[in-house]
């Protein structure tokens, strides 16, 4: 755009006694005119929610100037230039990482709105570097992928690595077609869809795990395989759950206090409640302005 505006700046000048003869000066006026009735217009009727609205619509288009645009005056700014942006008319949701609010609306009206609880914002490094987690609501243009009831969440490997750093313990990866022989002359397997425990006088123990009960075995902290019924936990994703891109999503939560807050590990949390009545209305494919 500005080097658009740039070559209009040259071409204007390069020209001048054309500009002025074919009626140069009433088109300035006009354009003037226009211009400063149109701003006024815009500052002037639109709330500070409205413009946040706006802002909303256009993020799915403009998503690099919108990204930086870190004030609401350089969001109305920005908008003010992006006028021409046709926004998407469906319904969509809106989800304010600031404000630690969303909503959802449909033909122009909110039909629903809530606070949630977003990213913290940390960073978990692995040992030596090698990788690390950045635990960031994103922004940008989201949609819904789908949809579940009573979802069980699969915890990724930053959980175990949070819990064996909590417990000043080191982890220990089983893997599903490996045995692994404990201090006890105990064997620990996977057989099925579960851990199992097999001691010397043939009793086997079907192992358990929660959010709040890890796995010890051998003094460090047991990493379950994928798959298995002990990397599967129940209910801390509350009630439902809407999927979107790249892992994120809308759920509910085990820890309604924390609703307001900037705790999660990147997705956007909701009371049970506010996430039932968004499975209820909210159809797949829904578009979700993060910002």
């Amino acid at each position: 755009m500005e080097g658009y505006a740039l070559r209009q700046q040259q071409l204007v000048y390069s020209r001048p006694a054309g500009f002025w003869r074919l009626g140069g000066s009433w088109y300035l006026a006009l354009f003037l005119i226009l211009a400063c009735f149109g701003a006024a217009l815009f500052l002037d009727t639109v709330t500070l929610e409205a413009r946040r609205d706006l802002a909303r619509l256009a993020l799915g288009e403009r998503l690099a100037e919108l990204d930086g645009a870190r004030s609401e005056a350089a969001v109305a700014r920005q908008l003010v230039r992006d006028a021409s942006v046709v926004p998407y008319q469906g319904p969509y949701l809106v989800v304010s990482i600031a404000e630690r609010r969303i909503w959802y609306k449909e033909r122009g009206s909110v039909v629903f709105s809530t606070g949630i609880a977003t990213g913290s914002g940390k960073t978990l490094v692995k040992e030596g570097g090698s990788s690390f987690w950045k635990f960031d609501t994103p922004r940008g243009r989201l949609s819904v992928t789908s949809k579940e009831s009573d979802p069980r969440w699969v915890p990724p490997d930053w959980f175990y690595l949070e819990h064996a750093r909590t417990k000043h313990l080191a982890l220990l990866h089983l893997a599903r077609r490996e045995t692994l022989v404990l201090r006890d002359g105990s064997l620990l397997r996977v057989e099925g869809a579960d851990v199992v425990r097999r001691y010397p006088d043939g009793e086997r123990v079907v192992l358990e795990a929660s959010e709040e009960k890890d796995i010890i075995v051998n003094g460090k902290l047991l990493v379950p395989p994928l798959g298995t019924n002990q990397r599967r936990f129940d209910k801390v994703l509350g009630s439902h759950r809407l999927n979107l891109e790249s892992g994120y999503a809308l759920h509910g939560t085990n820890r309604p206090e924390t609703i307001g807050q900037a705790v999660s590990h990147g997705c956007v949390r909701l009371v049970n409640e506010d996430i039932a009545k968004l499975y209820q209305m909210v159809p797949v494919g829904t578009p979700v302005y993060l910002y």
